[in-house]
């Protein structure tokens, strides 16, 4: 894929984020947090953003995809504690996220090398890259392609796992893909390279917005 169309989709993810109102310091913040291996109690999440706490619980009543335990704690906001099919080794820690692109996307915005395990949900064949802050490595196998959502305004819900998420996976090959994307019109299909691509540029792009 050329640069040029990298760019385009990677515009259009941006754009996609700030329609859920994604794209800031809060959610940032939450995700570093998570990194570490363990709950964020919404305390902890206003303390580290200096804010104040009825001010982030109203920002999080906002977002129904949201993980929490028991204690109401938050458990997941992209990467998350709870076991998905995406799985994610980091420093001794195994961490999940809720689709394949942000296995490719967090290690860029962490600064960390990541060991991603997933499954092609066509052929059930096991996926496996390493994803580093600067490249990927090890892709296996490496025809493996990566699915995202690109849903119009009017068909979102709010719920940015729903709509978004959920249909983000990691196939096999393109001819894996082919009976998936034929049911899932909004959806592109990208080399796992491509994929990287993109979420560079929109790393990129989030970290020129932030204040």
């Amino acid at each position: 894929m050329p640069n040029t169309q990298i760019e385009i989709l990677a515009q259009a993810v941006v754009a996609r984020q700030e329609r859920y109102h994604r794209c800031t310091p809060l959610f940032d913040q939450l995700v570093q947090l998570l990194a570490q291996g363990r709950a964020v109690a919404p305390d902890r999440l206003a303390s580290a953003l200096q804010r104040p706490l009825d001010e982030v619980l109203a920002i999080l009543r906002e977002h129904p995809e949201l993980e929490y335990d028991a204690h109401s704690d938050i458990v997941g906001s992209g990467l998350t504690l709870n076991p998905t099919p995406h799985r994610v080794r980091v420093e001794e820690r195994t961490l999940f996220t809720w689709c394949a692109m942000d296995t490719l996307t967090y290690p860029v915005s962490l600064a960390l090398t990541a060991q991603v395990t997933s499954r092609c949900p066509t052929t059930e064949r096991a996926i496996r890259v390493t994803v580093t802050p600067n490249q990927i490595l090890d892709l296996d196998p490496p025809t493996t392609v990566v699915s995202l959502n690109m849903p119009e305004a009017a068909a979102c819900c709010g719920n940015v796992r729903e709509d978004v998420c959920q249909h983000g996976h990691f196939f096999a090959s393109r001819e894996a893909a082919t009976p998936w994307q034929a049911t899932h019109p909004h959806a592109v299909i990208l080399s796992v390279e491509e994929a990287y691509q993109v979420g560079k540029l929109v790393e990129g792009y989030s970290t020129r917005r932030a204040p």
